[in-house]
């Protein structure tokens, strides 16, 4: 048997593995046309409002606005009362009577702690004691007394420096959590533009294949035709038929591609949608023009997310190394109380006697205080100098990888640019090929496998044109994502 004829009866027999239902499917595989366009400036609006990884990031900056309350929390002023009661009674003997006494004290203070390592305190106190039998003249008695004291941080825990690093760090958390939540949506926004382009180029290759579907089938229907006539052998009309069998393999294929990219958008956009029919898609059309490294790298630096939010690590590290410097020092305090107080048989008569200079008293005091060796203190200085460089070290990698990954978009661009005209220029050449092919056919001066190698050649050309064209909207796509310019492309306002 000649060898030629032996591959093609196997792939006929390789055509027949088909299921005679796959095979009937083919020809169906005409997706209803949608009703109305879908831009891609919808999709991206639609993503930001119901995408799952953006919806979990948007309490990023919920949780870290927060914690500069938190921080806060040691300088506002502390509110406190207390108050007791207490009663003693002595059984009487043959050597003293029966003593019963009783008292009542109530304090009521405020405490405000400053930025500057400054503590001031304010209190007033109020007890009554009574006594049974009566000893003293003043029975029921009641003292009252008004403090005010203060306490200054000499050394450790002085200045707003250190006592506002924890703020100042939440502070520029909240910055660095918004960041984070532009980062999450300039890569929905990617991922948005190049599911959209997979989702054309899946449409325009499933009208690829449906296309060589039908020239294959009017080719073997034409070789059925000069078979009968004698002009073709039933080689030609076999050669033919499994041409068929491979096209419609390659619309289903198409097919389950249309409907994966689909999904795939689909899951981006929205949340639980996947049976959404979505509208018309097209590429989006380019001017042409070559972007520049320089203003692509000057443009990234400034306002890309991604090294704005490690320039903010590297200035909560030097709140850090602040923070951690004061704690290492040893603790030198100095304090003073100024007090007025009153005694007297009724309780309005003693507070108005403690407003009296008559009364009055007052204490200054020092205290220090120096962990031998302070090695807690020293270590956790070493290491936030340590974090510190590691984030300085971090930022300078970051921006080499921004000029990097800047230079490879751009020329992925440029590249992109001349694949473009490379391959539309390789698909009309495929065209004019195939059309002297078939014509030679028709003339009896070819065969139909040779009508199908140019028709295949065809088919992959124009997939290869798709190809180009999605390649290049991908590879824009990645340069605004290194940009940091996609929301002013898109007109995107976050909040």
């Amino acid at each position: 048997m000649n060898p030629s004829r032996r591959f093609l009866l196997l792939l006929a027999a390789a055509s027949a593995l088909i299921s005679p239902a796959l095979l009937a499917q083919a020809p169906a595989g005409d997706a209803p046309a949608p009703a109305s366009e879908l831009t891609l400036e919808e999709c991206i609006a639609r993503a930001l409002r119901r995408n799952f990884d953006l919806e979990i990031q948007r309490y990023g900056p919920q949780i870290a606005k927060d914690s500069i309350e938190i921080a806060r929390d040691g300088f506002v002023p502390v509110l406190s009362v207390t108050t007791s009661r207490s009663e003693t009674k002595d059984a009487a003997t043959t050597l003293s009577p029966g003593v019963a006494s009783a008292s009542n004290s109530t304090r009521l203070g405020v405490t405000q702690q400053f930025y500057s390592g400054t503590t001031v305190s304010v209190s007033s106190q109020l007890d009554r004691s009574r006594i049974d039998p009566a000893v003293t003249a003043l029975n029921p008695a009641y003292d009252a007394d008004l403090t005010v004291s203060v306490r200054q941080q000499l050394l450790k825990g002085f200045g707003t420096d250190a006592n506002k690093a924890a703020v100042n760090r939440a502070r520029i958390g909240f910055d660095k959590a918004n960041l984070d939540y532009k980062v999450v949506a300039l890569n929905i926004i990617q991922s948005t533009e190049n599911a959209y382009y997979n989702v054309v180029f899946a449409r325009e290759q499933f009208e690829v294949r449906k296309f060589s579907l039908a020239l294959a089938e009017r080719l073997f229907d034409e070789a059925k035709t000069r078979r009968d006539t004698g002009v073709a052998t039933d080689l030609d009309v076999l050669q033919a038929e499994v041409g068929v069998a491979n096209a419609r393999r390659g619309v289903l294929l198409a097919q389950q591609s249309v409907k994966d990219t689909e999904q795939q958008l689909l899951a981006l956009i929205g949340q639980f949608e996947l049976e959404t029919q979505l509208g018309a898609a097209r590429f989006k059309e380019l001017d042409g023009s070559v972007p520049l490294f320089a203003s692509s790298y000057n443009m990234a630096k400034q306002t890309q997310p991604d090294y704005l939010s490690a320039q903010a690590g590297v200035e909560q590290a030097k709140l850090d190394v602040t923070a951690a410097k004061s704690n290492s020092k040893p603790s030198l305090s100095v304090g003073g109380a100024v007090g007025l107080n009153g005694h007297r048989g009724s309780s309005s008569d003693a507070i108005n006697d403690a407003f009296d200079n008559t009364n009055h008293s007052w204490q200054v005091d020092l205290s220090f205080t120096y962990p031998l060796g302070q090695v807690g203190d020293k270590a956790r200085l070493r290491q936030s100098l340590a974090v510190l460089s590691q984030s300085q070290t971090r930022l300078r990698q970051i921006e080499q990888n921004i000029e990097l990954e800047v230079r490879s978009a751009v020329r992925a661009v440029e590249t992109n640019l001349e694949s473009v005209k490379i391959s539309a220029q390789a698909r009309e050449l495929s065209e004019k090929q195939y059309e002297l092919e078939k014509a030679k056919f028709d003339a009896g001066l070819s065969t139909s496998y040779r009508v199908l190698q140019v028709q295949n050649d065809l088919e992959n050309a124009r997939v290869a044109e798709l190809q180009s064209k999605v390649s290049l909207r991908t590879s824009l796509a990645a340069l605004h994502r290194l940009e940091g310019s996609s929301f002013q492309r898109y007109g995107v306002n976050l909040p």
